[in-house]
């Protein structure tokens, strides 16, 4: 796997089935598509071997596709499926050449990779080009009608759990003198007798067409007879693809389009699912892509403000010391990277990204959290530094306890409450009430042991001063001669 055939076209799925990732996530990284967000447009084709698909894919879009020499034979030339970035066109084109239907290589019975590629570029594509032969049009054994067949079952198949509508752009090849609207009222008579026999629930049985898909029909000269006249003819298709995600343009309907970012998740797991044979619901499909790149995003967006320089600044001053301004400066680190989350996401399906919004939020604040107590903390110990030294400044210079004790108490308290406002970080509702209750428990706590020492102090003072009393009463009665008191 990996082969290339320029730096823009990959093989995506070989002719085995293998899925190449490592080639999608370079092929979307080296052709910038991840930041398309929504507006760009995957386009497949399909036809018969040896059909020109990869040649009218290249003049279209200017790809690079391999092309059949007719020199050579027309033996099968692209195997599985390729990509390519389509070059001057406008939004973001993404082209599938597909394998070949009614190969030989393959055999007469081995139609389940055709079936396989033909779910797949439709599940995966806004737009599906049926390449087939003018001269196939309104014959019964034609070569385009297994190829009808195999497209109608799996659009039916894929319809039951898909809101979009895909546009399919019948080609019609080597158009005869028959005037093309004769031409397209024989191709979509032999379309509706197709689709009519197509097996479908009951619920769907006189379904129109046209509630699945979009059907839209053109026609090109032979290439090797009248270039000049196919080349002008394509330059005019190719007019159709510019702006196409436009209302009423050809991949108007973007109800089920999953974001750039996501398209190798999403094309990965459509794969899996139609190689294992199960139904492929794109309701939940498209749920399963939105929680795989959520979390994917919610996680590099993580890593990214744990590694941040204002962040590690913020958290290496707070370890020092408060910080003024602490609660803003974390809330505008925290918000500038839900809004990084919010704009990456914001094309997902809304219920999967606002869970995991509130995820990543959660698990944000979890890393920031301990900053946080730590500023508290900070608050806290300067709050009863700062009373012990200022209740202590206020006795000693003779003023009254309960009065200083009560003036202290309330300024110290306020000024702790307007610490934490602003700690306080915008995001949460981290409280700093039970600190606030400590450092006044710590305050009463410091009062009642400076109130406890006063009155010890004022206890042995009085017990000094009996004690000078007595001395002095027995001194003066001594002098006087009088007997000395009794006990």
């Amino acid at each position: 796997m990996g082969t290339t055939i320029d730096c823009c076209a990959t093989q995506l799925i070989d002719a085995d089935g293998s899925f190449n990732v490592t080639g999608l996530d370079n092929f979307i990284k080296t052709s910038k598509m991840a930041s398309s967000d929504l507006s760009y447009v995957t386009v497949a084709i399909m036809g018969p071997q040896s059909s020109g698909k990869s040649t009218l894919m290249n003049h279209l879009f200017g790809t690079k596709f391999k092309e059949m020499d007719a020199f050579r034979g027309r033996s099968q030339t692209t195997k599985g499926i390729w990509i390519a970035k389509c070059t001057g066109i406008e939004p973001c084109t993404i082209a599938m050449d597909l394998e070949g239907s009614d190969g030989s290589e393959r055999g007469e019975d081995d139609t389940a990779f055709e079936k396989q590629s033909a779910l797949f570029a439709l599940a995966a594509s806004d737009i599906v080009l049926i390449n087939m032969w003018c001269h196939d049009i309104g014959r019964e054994q034609a070569a385009n009608k297994p190829l009808l067949r195999t497209v109608f079952q799996a659009m039916m198949h894929l319809c039951l759990f898909s809101p979009q509508k895909t546009t399919l752009l019948f080609v019609i090849r080597d158009k005869s003198k028959t005037p093309l609207e004769k031409l397209e009222s024989i191709l979509r008579a032999d379309i509706q007798k197709i689709w009519d026999a197509v097996p479908k629930p009951h619920n769907h049985v006189h379904t129109p067409l046209s509630d699945f898909f979009n059907v839209e029909v053109t026609a090109l000269s032979n290439y090797e007879l009248e270039e000049d006249k196919f080349k002008e003819e394509v330059a005019q298709l190719q007019q159709r693809f510019i702006h196409s995600i436009a209302p009423g343009g050809l991949a108007g309907d973007r109800r089920g389009v999953v974001p750039a970012s996501a398209f190798s998740i999403s094309a990965q797991h459509i794969w899996k699912v139609i190689r294992e044979n199960k139904d492929l619901d794109l309701p939940a499909h498209k749920v399963m892509v939105a929680t795989v790149r959520c979390e994917e995003i919610a996680y590099e967006k993580h890593s990214q403000l744990r590694s941040d320089k204002g962040w590690l600044e913020l958290k290496k001053a707070v370890h020092l010391g408060p910080v003024q301004g602490f609660g803003k400066k974390l809330s505008s680190i925290i918000d500038t990277y839900l809004s990084l989350y919010d704009k990456e996401t914001m094309f997902f399906d809304e219920a999967v990204r606002n869970a995991k919004r509130k995820q990543f939020q959660s698990n944000v604040l979890d890393t920031v959290h301990p900053a946080y107590k730590t500023m508290i903390g900070h608050l806290h110990s300067k709050g009863l530094k700062d009373f012990k030294t200022t209740l202590d400044g206020s006795l000693g210079n003779g003023e009254e306890f309960a009065s200083s004790v009560h003036y202290w108490t309330r300024y110290i308290m306020l000024d702790f409450d307007k610490g934490s406002t602003d700690a306080s970080v915008r995001q949460t509702n981290w409280d700093a009430s039970k600190v606030r209750d400590e450092l006044h428990k710590d305050i009463n706590s410091h009062i009642s042991s400076v109130h406890i020492a006063k009155l010890e102090k004022e206890k042995k003072a009085r017990k000094e001063d009996r004690i000078w009393f007595l001395a002095l009463n027995m001194i003066s009665l001594a002098i006087l001669g009088a007997p000395s008191p009794s006990n």
